[in-house]
């Protein structure tokens, strides 16, 4: 029987990178509908948990995805709203990679030092990738996370909503430009950016000399880089003392992540991957 996902993608068209990943992780058919919304759903979920005997169940599978995070996160209750008894597939959220990406970045800052107790800044946090980094940071025993935001109604919208999702707090801020930022990193002792492509938001001046800061990480891939003087290279590599990590530099463990969680979604047909089982995995791995 082919293994069948579907992928439901909140962005006008599907990603292609998420449809290749999904090919690699063994779907035989991916089939994606892009401009999804919660009120567009229900058929398509009905399709897809109607239509096979039980034990067959496990080999239909549901992907969302795209780059609106409360739009992914509302589609996600729209679907469990639709399951009762076994009338259930697996299914995975990952809009824009959040959760795949920074579980790869936070499991590998874990790896090379000790988050506990720790205050940990995530720079441009608002986003997908930053508002389930500091999620992750926090529940890896960070004392404090700071979300920064260009204005403050973001951040603090983006700590509402994530208080709301997990029940943890983290700490909004605003930091409008670099001075203001260099200055919210001291007493920092982790610090990760991410924010949109192609943006500095700090440079290296403003980093290297801080002597609180152990471990730095940075999910920007097109240049310049969101923390000046890194390499989206680094691997864990020590720079002015401090440990870094680029984002192709975690970005294997990413592939290697979002590609085994894929597969799990056909093992059984009653996952749900999210943030939590996503982070837990990628701790595994990492």
């Amino acid at each position: 029987m082919k293994k069948l996902l579907f992928q439901f993608d909140t962005d006008t068209h599907p990603s292609v990178f998420d449809t290749v990943v999904a090919y690699d992780a063994g779907a035989d058919q991916v089939i994606g509908y892009g401009g999804m919304t919660p009120d567009k759903i229900g058929s398509l979920v009905e399709g897809a948990i109607f239509t096979r005997a039980p034990k067959d169940k496990k080999n239909t599978a549901l992907f969302i995805g795209g780059g609106d995070m409360a739009t992914g996160q509302a589609l996600l209750q729209a679907i469990k709203d639709r399951f009762f008894g076994n009338f259930r597939v697996s299914v995975m959220l990952d809009s824009n990679g959040s959760n795949t990406t920074a579980a790869a970045a936070v499991a590998k800052l874990a790896s090379s030092g000790s988050i506990a107790g720790k205050k940990a800044v995530v720079l441009a946090g608002t986003g997908p990738v930053g508002q389930r980094a500091a999620i992750m940071l926090s529940m890896e025993g960070a004392a404090e996370v700071i979300v920064t935001s260009r204005q403050l109604p973001q951040a603090e919208k983006v700590c509402h909503d994530m208080k709301l999702r997990f029940g943890i707090e983290l700490n909004p801020a605003a930091a409008p430009d670099m001075e203001t930022r260099a200055k919210l990193i001291e007493g920092a002792h982790i610090v990760f950016a991410t924010g949109a492509a192609g943006v500095e938001l700090l440079r290296e001046e403003h980093w290297r000399d801080n002597p609180t800061l152990e471990l730095i990480a940075d999910a920007n891939t097109t240049p310049p880089l969101g923390i000046g003087g890194m390499d989206m290279m680094d691997r864990g590599i020590l720079r002015h003392g401090k440990i870094s990590w680029g984002a192709l530099g975690f970005g294997n463990l990413k592939l290697a992540l979002q590609r085994a969680c894929i597969a799990r979604l056909f093992e059984q047909n009653d996952l749900i991957l999210d943030a939590e089982e996503i982070f837990k995995t990628a701790k595994e791995m990492a």
